[in-house]
């Protein structure tokens, strides 16, 4: 429960802090932290993570259009069902799984600008339109959708290795000293 509730908390502060500070326009790491979260966390804590971390982002920031941003937090959350098919941690699965939450929030939170916005006419020309501008930011999601998910889990594969498992071990050599008095 309490390395749940740290992994929960850094990752919700690093995407409050990731949307705070100046960066390029959606290179965020919040799509990495879901499918992260989707992997190591238990589902209501993995929920937490992306939905927490953008609300309170939403609350510094601001928040906007009520039917683009409720998209958006829903495509986050649904990422974490994506983590879960991740669990086995292989790179090709994580490039993949990368690219799909790309893809998926593009096609998705653009849909709902389309459809909600009058930015856009209501026709299959304006949905192109609408998707075609977009096309520089969904080249800046994925970019940074893939270099967050090969930085996050690649820290969670080193702590993993270096400080969970050798606390469990030594706990375990620890136990066993204290049982068997060894």
């Amino acid at each position: 429960m309490k390395k749940n509730l740290i992994i929960s908390f850094a990752l919700i502060a690093l995407i409050v802090v990731s949307r705070l500070v100046p960066h390029v326009w959606n290179v965020a790491p919040v799509a990495a932290a879901a499918l992260l979260a989707g992997v190591i966390l238990p589902r209501k804590w993995a929920l937490a993570v992306p939905l927490s971390g953008m609300l309170l982002g939403d609350f510094i920031i601001g928040f906007y259009h009520v039917p683009v941003m409720l998209t958006v937090y829903a495509s986050f959350a649904l990422m974490i069902y994506l983590g879960t098919w991740l669990r086995e941690m292989q790179p090709h699965r994580l490039v993949l799984a990368s690219l799909a939450s790309s893809t998926f929030f593009f096609l998705t939170t653009n849909f709902a600008v389309w459809a909600s916005a009058d930015w856009y006419p209501k026709t299959w020309a304006g949905l192109q339109l609408c998707y075609t501008l977009a096309l520089p930011f969904f080249r800046n999601t994925m970019l940074g959708d893939l270099i967050f998910t090969a930085v996050l889990f690649g820290v969670w594969a080193l702590v993993y290795r270096h400080i969970i498992n050798r606390r469990v071990f030594y706990g375990l050599i620890s136990t066993l000293k204290n049982e068997h008095q060894i």
